[in-house]
């Protein structure tokens, strides 16, 4: 479990370093610098890890792929929360972790406020209104669409009723494979539309965005086989149980070491790059690092995953649950760019 998750990890980190794959960066130069190679860096690693996750579960290399089920309120206003606060933070959940093994002090910031954040939000004063935003949720039953309470799908799932995750393809009754086809087009016509013509260093997007998307089935295997889990990748809850295994001595999950070993890979990286070096931060940065990460934890327990555990692994699985919440996580990140940068220009 702990090489397993350390490898993955180490070539997660190295490869988002030299390519600079941040969504934050990726959705905001859609509407800030219009530059779109980091979002179809995104779109081509989607890709890989739909058809790869879907493989996997249909060959039987993975019992079942875990599906969210769909909370329309939670993850409409997680996930356009969860965008701001990436924007305030200067990173998203990833970001700010491969940011730190590249020596960047206020990502230090952020993941301790994406720690209290997602703490306050699942166990602290904010928990009741993380209960109140996710009472509410569609579920595909032996009757049809219907929309339940919490409570009444905990009793389904302890009375072992016919209950299932929304996902693209069993709302429509239709193969997910035609499903997966549509999207891959789909995805393939928006990142052939550009140029190919990379305009950062290091690994260019067409490169590394296929990269992680290898990296993420490799990642569902791995957390399967060696983790007892197919969880893949993901953040939000790993972040917690991190922290706890250091100041609480929980046990580990595989997904902790894959953390441990994304910062190893993003310090190999950036030190074979040159690139590096202990950056620090003035007050006002300060603040936004810790208020962003904290918005980024809250709206990442409402919306139940942030940029990675819904934008790429839960998207992989086809759930419902996960494209509303990238959906809104983009807009949540346009709205703050808006606010923060591009208002302020026009005011002046």
């Amino acid at each position: 479990m702990i090489i397993s998750g350390i490898i993955i990890g180490v070539a997660l980190g190295w490869v988002l370093q030299r390519g600079r794959v941040c969504m934050n960066s990726g959705f905001r130069d859609i509407i800030l610098v219009q530059n779109t190679e980091i979002f179809r860096a995104f779109l081509a690693a989607l890709i890989i890890m739909i058809v790869g996750a879907n493989l996997l579960e249909d060959t039987g290399v993975i019992k079942v792929l875990y599906r969210q089920g769909f909370m329309p309120i939670a993850n409409i206003i997680g996930g356009y929360l969860f965008g701001m606060g990436i924007v305030l933070a200067s990173g998203c959940a990833s970001g700010i972790w491969f940011k730190i093994g590249e020596g960047t002090v206020p990502a230090w910031v952020s993941v301790l406020g994406f720690f209290l954040g997602i703490l306050t939000t699942s166990e602290g004063v904010l928990a009741r209104f993380y209960q109140a935003l996710s009472k509410y949720q569609v579920w595909l039953t032996g009757g049809g669409i219907k929309i339940l309470t919490a409570t009444e799908v905990d009793h389904a799932w302890a009375s072992h009723s016919e209950i299932y995750p929304l996902t693209l393809y069993n709302m429509f009754g239709i193969n997910k494979w035609i499903v997966v086809v549509v999207i891959g087009a789909a995805f393939l016509f928006v990142i052939l539309r550009g140029d190919f013509k990379a305009s950062r260093s290091g690994y260019s997007w067409y490169f590394a965005g296929p990269l992680v998307g290898i990296i993420g089935v490799a990642a569902w295997w791995a957390s399967d086989y060696f983790g007892g889990k197919a969880r893949g990748l993901s953040f939000t809850g790993p972040t917690v149980e991190l922290f706890r295994w250091i100041t609480q001595g929980d046990d580990p999950t595989w997904s902790v070491f894959m953390i441990i070993g994304m910062i190893i890979g993003s310090y190999l990286s950036s030190r074979r790059g040159g690139e590096f070096r202990l950056k620090s931060c003035g007050g006002n940065e300060t603040v936004d690092a810790f208020v962003g990460g904290f918005v980024m934890g809250f709206g990442a327990v409402i919306g139940g995953g942030c940029n990675i555990g819904h934008g790429l692994t839960g998207a992989s699985t086809l759930a419902v649950s996960s494209f509303v919440t990238i959906v809104f996580i983009i807009l949540g990140n346009w709205t703050m760019v808006y606010i923060k940068f591009i208002r302020p220009t026009h005011l002046h």
